[in-house]
Order: C-alpha cells, then structure tokens, then sequence
C-alpha cells in the first residue's frame, strides 16, 4: 500500500494521524480515520523526504550565488506524480540564459512529460531567432516577453496541428473517411508509432509556469498558463522578508479570468474555465474527438464523459493557451539584497493553505542564517517542502508513512531560485 508503515523503509513507532493533520489532505474525512502511520525521527525523516522528492539542482555560476533546486513529490507510491520541472541553461550567441519551469500534468503524464522536454528547446529556437534579428543590440524586454509568448502558443498550436496534418485537408478531410481509414492513419505502433504518439497527446494537459533570466541577470520574465503559482521572496533587512506573489490563477477562482472566458462564450454559461497547454478536445471542433481521438482506442473507454462536454462544445477553444507574462527586474550587484523566485504546483499551495506567507518567511530566515556548505547539503526546495508540512520530524511522518491505498497528496512540484 502506498506509504504503507508496514514498508521495510520505515523503522519507527506506530502513531495514528487524524484527517486535519494532513496538510492539504485529498481524502475525505470518512475514511476510517485515525490512521497509522510510522514516526520517524528527524534524520530518517529528512532523508526518506528526499529520497521521494526527485531532488535536482543546478549552478548557474561558479560561486553558487546563481542556482536553482527542485523537486517532484507524490507520497503515494502506487500514484506516479504527474508533475514535472525544468531547470536549464541556453546558450545564445556565446550568451547563457537560464530557464525554469513547473508544469501540472492533467488526466495522464503523456503531455507533461513531452512539454517539460520540449519546451526549453521551442524557447531557445525563438531566443535564436529574435537576437539574431538585432544583431549587437539588446532585445527590449517587452520584445523578449512577447517572443516568449509566442513560442508558448506556437509550441501548443504544434500539438494539434501535427495531428491535423496526418489528414489531406484536415478537419474537412475526416467526413469523407471512414473510422476503420482513420484508425489505419493513427495505428501505425508496428512501424514506429509516431502518429499514434503524436494523436495521444491531445488526449492530456499540462499547466505551465516559465521562468526566464537574460544573461547579464537584470531581467526575469515569468510565463503562466495554469492555477501553478510564482513567488518572489525579497530580503527587505537582516530580519524581514517581503513575499510578493507574481502570478495569477487561471481558472474558475479567479473573477477576471471568468469575465474574460464568459466575454469570449456569449450565451453560454457553461463555457470552461482554465488555461492549460494541450487539452486539444476543449480546443478544437467536436469532430476532433470523436474523428480522430474516439478512433485511437476504438471500443476501448466509454466516451460519455466526453459527450457531455462536446453536446456544449459551440465555440471553441474554451481553454487558452495564451500566457500572462510579467517582467520583473534583477539587481545583479554583488550587494543587491537575496531574492529567491519560487514556481510551485497547487499541490503546494494547497499543502500551505492560508498560512503561505508565513510558511515562506519561516523558510527564508533559516535558509538566510545557512552557511555556503548547508545550502550546498540540503537542498532550498526540500528545506521548502518540509517547513510547509509542519517543520518536525512527526508532522513529516505522517504525510510521507501513512497507510492508504489511494492519494492523500496532491502532486508537489518546487523550483527555487536564486537570484
């Protein structure tokens, strides 16, 4: 069982959690609660988070000023996380940029894992391309936002219309096939698969939040599509840290976001409410679906669920692929105050709940009161994620030892930044 205290990993006592002791808890509190859990002592703790947190870190510069840790964590072990990140440099023109990401996959990790691949690669080509075009000169940064913009949605139009492609005249094309024809075009898995692979990741989503550092370390942009959240944490004295959040969410919470999908949906009051890259059902025409993705598993899953979106499918696309750029400038002075950007999935806002700033700013005045070899040791993301599970060995214990079956977590992705 995921968890499972009787796991050979997990030495340590039997307590039992109560279902308000799991932050962010998934589970419903008729799930035969208390349940047991093994507590670990502060070490073993420490060591088995990391050990199921993915853990990455990278160095921008020498010195160690410049870098980034993450990680990608799913307690449940019978529950792969569908969370991915991205932490990398780019080379332009004998110039290093460096780019960030989180991305929360939705309904499989198909499309996640294709976009975290894929994304650093379709920014360098759009980088390439726009300092080329100025030669010596620097690019404006509201030209580099506006390129990043465009690879975002360019990189999200490929996914359909690679499919698209497979068919003469495209949409137009699939009335005068059969679905026995169609399935020929998309089941090619003896000869390489690469149609079929192409048709599934319309299937699944991902959100996006993408980080960009110009190589002279003076600007940040910050891509979003999605609900995952940016976080800017400035030292504002030896004992203050300002918390500053630089993103929006994209979905149904967010007011703005529902009056701008309503203006685009007139006379429906159903229309969907998110930002996501793939997703393409909630992007394209009906006969998308139930042409082309209804005939990559012909017979094989009920497409009611689907039916009772397309019956409202009238104007599509109900879900944008069109990112909220912010630019924010960087002081690299070797005296500039500390700043860590911080890019997290809900899972994490949803562990921290309404006790985020105060979760952050405990998590900043320790990692500020570490010396170069500690932070070296034990990794910023990490440090994060165990002070917002409760910042003791016991609270740790219970969301990584307890005994379920099903998830009891949401994905956790983390990338902080220093800069």
């Amino acid at each position: 069982m995921g968890g499972s205290p009787e796991c050979s990993c997990y030495t340590g006592p039997t307590s039992f959690a109560s279902f308000g002791d799991i932050p962010g808890n998934l589970c419903s509190p008729t799930d035969d609660w208390p349940r047991p859990f093994r507590n670990l002592n502060h070490d073993a703790a420490w060591d088995h988070l990391a050990a199921a947190s993915n853990l990455h870190s990278v160095k921008f510069d020498p010195t160690g000023r410049w870098r980034a840790d993450a990680l990608n964590f799913q307690p449940c072990a019978e529950t792969p996380s569908q969370d991915r990140y991205a932490i990398q440099q780019i080379h332009i023109q004998g110039r290093v940029w460096t780019l960030s990401a989180v991305f929360d996959g939705h309904l499989g990790s198909h499309t996640v894992e294709h976009v975290a691949h894929h994304m650093p690669i379709i920014v360098r080509e759009h980088l390439e391309l726009i300092t080329r075009k100025h030669g010596d000169r620097v690019v404006p940064p509201p030209l580099i936002a506006d390129m990043f913009s465009m690879a975002i949605r360019a990189f999200d139009d490929a996914i359909a219309n690679d499919v698209l492609e497979l068919f003469p005249d495209g949409l137009s094309s699939l009335s005068r096939l059969s679905d026995l024809q169609i399935q020929e075009i998309l089941d090619d898995q003896l000869s390489g698969g690469q149609n079929y692979t192409k048709a599934r990741l319309c299937l699944y989503g991902t959100t996006a939040l993408v980080a960009l550092v110009d190589p002279d370390h003076q600007n940040l942009w910050l891509a979003n599509l999605g609900d995952c959240q940016g976080l800017m944490v400035s030292e504002t004295d030896q004992k203050s840290w300002n918390v500053e959040v630089l993103t929006q969410f994209h979905n149904g919470e967010n007011p703005l976001e529902v009056q701008r999908v309503m203006n685009e949906h007139p006379g429906e009051p159903e229309c969907i409410v998110d930002s996501r890259l793939g997703d393409t059902p909630f992007k394209q025409p009906p006969e998308f679906t139930r042409r082309i993705l209804y005939n990559l598993y012909p017979g094989q899953h009920d497409t009611s669920p689907w039916e009772e979106f397309l019956m409202r499918n009238h104007t599509p696309p109900y879900i944008s692929s069109t990112p909220e750029v912010t630019h924010y400038p960087l002081d690299p002075s070797p005296r500039a105050p500390r700043k860590y950007l911080i890019l997290c999935s809900d899972g994490f806002t949803d562990i921290c709940g309404t006790n985020q700033r105060a979760i952050v700013d405990q998590w900043a005045r320790a990692a500020a009161r570490s010396n170069s070899r500690e932070l070296d040791e034990k990794s910023l993301a990490l440090r994060l994620l165990w002070q917002a599970l409760g910042n003791d060995p016991t609270s740790v214990s219970r969301v990584l030892t307890l005994n379920m079956d099903s998830p009891w977590l949401d994905d956790v992705s983390i990338v902080v930044q220093c800069l």
